[in-house]
C-alpha cells in the first residue's frame, strides 16, 4: 500500500471475447478476479468496464499491469502490419526451415505460411561465429539497400536478425542503426536486443513477430493510456513485452 492510500493493484489482459481482471488489495491481502465482454476495435472500453467494477474509485488503484493476449491474437489473425527481415546470407529460410527435428512438430497437422514471406526476406554479407569471432564485418551499404527495397515494396516494420548475435551483437547492432536513421517509424527490432538466444530459428521468431505486431500494439497502447489519463488512473501503468512464438 502506498503512501498515498492507495492499495490496490490491478492486472488486466484483454482478449478477443473477454477481459480479464485479477485484483489485489494490499491493504488487507485478498484477491478477487472480474470478466467483462471486450469491444474489439475499442480495447479501452473493455478495460475501463472492468476497472469500473474493482474500484469505487481511480484513487484507490496504486498500479495497473496490463497483459498482452489480444496482441498475440492479432498475430495469429495474421491483422498486423508488414514486415521484413534482413538476414545474414545463407540464413533467410531459417523461418521455414525450423528445427527440422520431426515432421509434424508437436503431432499437429496441417499447413505452414510463414509470418514474413519469401520476397520479404532479404540477406547482407556479414558473419559471426558461434564463439562470437567476427568472421565478416556486415556491409552496411547493403542494409540500406535492403532497407529501402523493403519500403518500396510496402513494408511498414522491419526486424534485423543476424545469426549468432548473443556471442557478439556488434554487426547487428550497427545494421540496426543504420536501418533506424532512414526507417521512416519507430518499427524496427533487432533479435539480440529482444532475444539473444542460441538456435537461430528459436532467437528468430520473437523479434520478427515484435515488429509486426508493433503498429498494431502501440494504436491499442495509446488508446489506453489517454483513457488512463482522462480517468486520472495512476501514473503506474506497465505492459508486459510479449514473446510471441
Amino acid at each position: 500500500m502506498t503512501s498515498t492510500g492507495k492499495s490496490l493493484v490491478v492486472g488486466v489482459d484483454i482478449g478477443g471475447t473477454f477481459t480479464d481482471l485479477f485484483v489485489l488489495d494490499e491493504a488487507n491481502g485478498t484477491a478477487r478476479i472480474v470478466k467483462v465482454p471486450s469491444t474489439r476495435g475499442e480495447e479501452a472500453r473493455g478495460f475501463m468496464n472492468g476497472v469500473a467494477r474493482v474500484a469505487d474509485s481511480a484513487a484507490a488503484i496504486a498500479t495497473i499491469v496490463h497483459g498482452t493476449t489480444v496482441g498475440t491474437n492479432a498475430l495469429l489473425e495474421r491483422k498486423v502490419a508488414r514486415t521484413g527481415i534482413i538476414t545474414t546470407r545463407g540464413f533467410r529460410d531459417v523461418l521455414e526451415m525450423r528445427r527440422r527435428d520431426r515432421p509434424e512438430t508437436w503431432g499437429l497437422r496441417g499447413s505452414f505460411t510463414p509470418v514474413v514471406p519469401r520476397d520479404l526476406r532479404r540477406e547482407v554479407d556479414e558473419r559471426v561465429l558461434a564463439d562470437g569471432t567476427l568472421h565478416t564485418a556486415v556491409d552496411l551499404e547493403q542494409v540500406r539497400a535492403e532497407a529501402r527495397s523493403l519500403l518500396e515494396a510496402g513494408c511498414e516494420a522491419v526486424c534485423v536478425f543476424f545469426i549468432n548475435t548473443y556471442a557478439n551483437p556488434e554487426n547487428e547492432r550497427l545494421a540496426v542503426a543504420a536501418v533506424r536513421a532512414l526507417w521512416p517509424n519507430p518499427h524496427v527490432t533487432s533479435a539480440s536486443e529482444v532475444l539473444p538466444e542460441i538456435r537461430d530459428s528459436s532467437a528468430a521468431r520473437p523479434p520478427r513477430s515484435t515488429p509486426r505486431c508493433s503498429p498494431w500494439w502501440a494504436a491499442t497502447s495509446s488508446g489506453s493510456n489517454r483513457t488512463c489519463a482522462g480517468r486520472a488512473l495512476p501514473a503506474n501503468c506497465w505492459w508486459c513485452r510479449a514473446m510471441a512464438a
